[in-house]
């Protein structure tokens, strides 16, 4: 089976714009999918060859709502119709398989484009709470001072496990030049504090290369978006043209994107036809092996990989396969373990439903969900060094390719 376009594994709400860099096949299902009910409309069953749900109650509790709920402004058809199906597939209970209206949608394609705007954060909601998984390299989040792991306490003095995901992330957006006080709770600090952040444009280059000492290039990778693949292939021809003698490959604070994406870039780094990674659905006979091209550019010149809890998805895809290989060395801490991929499915009025439909694992079958990669190499960046503007990651990675010549 020939996959078609994946966003892979990764699991983040990205609050410039709202977008999810979760994993997948994004299938391309599109306006062939059934527009959503109208509430008023009996939906009818659903379900297994074992067992249907019958959901026509909905029809009667709108009517009910009709005939006597006091204020008669609040029953906007249209919200409560997509409210009610973000329901129902939330109630799943799969963090990964979301329901998306068509502004939701819309956000969540601006994000894999690399358009953003608001502070330039990736966040989840881990055990009912709303977490920061990474700011993004020189965003408005990481100026202020936010880091990985902090817990989202309050928005402009509203509780944030009062709001549904969405709706945190739309009163942390907004206009450049506005402000958002959220109250941090970190991990070693005894109350919670205030981070005032103001809002703008957030860039992301999805790749940067730059050269260090030795003939050493440092190369960045900050998303697996839709330019991915053209500015890696650019910074590979002038790692090349420049005879480097050595790569760090940075994947710190990646939390993912499209699976093609990542088998390019394996593509570029491991010699010969290799198994990228492995693609198990619920029909075993559906199961796949993704292979990179066999055509590399970068096959022997020593490799680190650079990886922190930030790194999830494809970033874990690239991690894995170059460990598994011993291709190069991962130095960092463990990653953040998305092992699942997802397909979204467009609906004829532009909303998604975005569904879990496999989980993916590494050339010699391991299985990283909820687990991560573990480094070859731990190194741990610490907040005295984030401040002190220390590398101590950067710096092993470098000493180790010094040490390779």
């Amino acid at each position: 089976m020939k996959i078609s376009r994946s966003i892979l594994v990764s699991a983040f709400l990205l609050v410039g714009l709202t977008a999810f860099s979760i994993g997948w096949f994004m299938g391309n299902n599109n306006s062939d999918s059934p527009a959503l009910p109208s509430i008023g409309q009996t939906i009818g069953t659903i379900g297994t060859a074992n067992e249907n749900v019958s959901i026509k109650d909905l029809d009667e509790v709108w009517k009910r709502l009709q005939a006597n709920y006091y204020d008669e402004k609040k029953l906007d058809a249209e919200k409560l119709k997509y409210g009610a199906v973000k329901g129902f597939v939330a109630a799943i209970g799969d963090p990964y398989t979301v329901f998306m209206t068509p502004d939701e949608s819309k956000d969540f394609d601006d994000g894999l484009n690399g358009n953003l705007e608001g502070i330039g954060a990736e966040l989840e909601v881990k055990e009912g709470k709303l977490v920061v998984v990474t700011p993004l390299k020189s965003s408005p989040a990481e100026k202020a001072g936010l880091k990985t792991n902090d817990i989202i306490f309050k928005i402009d003095g509203a509780l944030a496990e009062e709001l549904s995901l969405y709706d945190a992330v739309h009163r942390i957006r907004g206009k450049k030049g506005t402000a958002v006080t959220l109250t941090i709770i970190r991990e070693k600090k005894s109350d919670p504090f205030e981070i005032k952040i103001v809002r703008a444009k957030v860039v992301i280059d999805s790749v940067t290369v730059k050269k260090l000492d030795g003939d050493i290039f440092h190369l960045t990778v900050n998303q697996f978006n839709d330019h991915t693949k053209t500015e890696f292939q650019n910074a590979v021809q002038k790692i090349l043209l420049e005879r480097a003698r050595g790569i760090i490959l940075d994947l710190r604070g990646n939390g993912g994107g499209y699976l093609d994406i990542s088998v390019d870039m394996l593509s570029e780094l491991l010699p010969g036809e290799k198994v990228a990674s492995i693609i198990k659905r619920r029909d075993a006979k559906q199961n796949e092996s993704v292979k990179t091209s066999g055509l590399s550019s970068l096959p022997d010149i020593p490799l680190v990989v650079l990886v922190n809890k930030g790194s999830a998805s494809a970033s874990e895809i690239v991690a894995g396969a170059v460990q598994d290989y011993k291709r190069g060395v991962i130095i960092g801490e463990k990653t953040f373990g998305k092992g699942s991929v997802q397909e979204i499915s467009r609906l004829a009025d532009g909303s998604n439903l975005r569904l879990t439909i496999a989980k993916w694992f590494t050339p010699l079958d391991r299985s990283i969900d909820d687990t991560g990669i573990t480094p070859d190499k731990i190194v741990e960046l610490t907040e005295a060094d984030f401040k002190a503007e220390k590398d101590p990651q950067l710096d092993a990675a470098i000493q180790y390719l010094k040490s390779k010549k």
